[in-house]
């Protein structure tokens, strides 16, 4: 358990209230594996954030979306927030590369706004800058990458892990590829696999450079 402010995972402690989530319809077994044996005695709800002086919780983003940047805890959402203020960027999406001596670096790829003329070398150079600028160079980017478009949902959401089992190598034609049902259009799948491999990141499971030495705030 942590402490006032303390970054770490949001948990509430056994037994929930009646009628609050029980199960899983017909995967009891997905049900705990998923909420209940990552935290003995706790329903872990994927969230990670603080608890402040006054007992207020303060969600601060999913726990899948944190890296491990050479012993230093970042959001994938801290670095996106400042990609999107690139004047020539549309949309961006920043996934963790395993590394092996920093367990995990944030890897940019952008889609650029209709019209832009500016070269993809000084968009890279900007971007970087603009992450050491405000995140500080603890934060080990490195790398923007143009991609023409982002697979998403119907709903305009980006398949975020959809991209990063695509860099572990899953794909279509070996069958280990998950395409979500509510993709908007799953032809931009061979795509982003087509310009992964292009770019040499294929292969490079983001996940196996993340150690887990998270700790609970607790409710």
């Amino acid at each position: 358990e942590l402490g006032p402010s303390e970054f770490g995972n949001i948990v509430i402690k056994l037994p929930l209230p009646p009628s609050a989530l029980p199960s899983l319809w017909n995967n009891e077994a997905g049900f705990k594996k998923s909420y209940l044996d990552r935290f003995p005695g706790y329903y872990d709800t994927g969230d990670a954030g603080i608890i402040d002086e006054d007992g207020y919780v303060h969600v601060m983003s999913r726990t899948d979306d944190i890296m491990q940047v050479a012993g230093h805890r970042l959001s994938t959402g801290s670095v996106e927030q400042i990609l999107a203020e690139h004047p020539a960027i549309s949309e961006c999406c920043v996934v963790p590369l395993s590394d092996k001596l920093k367990g995990q670096v944030p890897m940019g790829l952008v889609v650029l706004k209709f019209g832009v003329t500016q070269s993809a070398e000084d968009i890279e150079k900007e971007t970087i800058q603009m992450v050491r600028r405000d995140l500080g160079a603890i934060a080990n980017y490195s790398q923007t990458h143009i991609i023409r478009r982002l697979p998403k949902t119907r709903s305009g959401k980006i398949l975020r892990r959809t991209i990063r089992d695509i860099i572990a190598g899953k794909s279509l034609e070996n069958q280990k590829l998950v395409v979500p049902a509510t993709i908007e259009d799953a032809t931009v799948l061979n795509e982003l696999e087509e310009t992964m491999h292009r770019l040499g990141l294929v292969g490079n499971d983001g996940e196996a450079g993340k150690v887990d030495d998270t700790v609970k705030a607790k409710l």
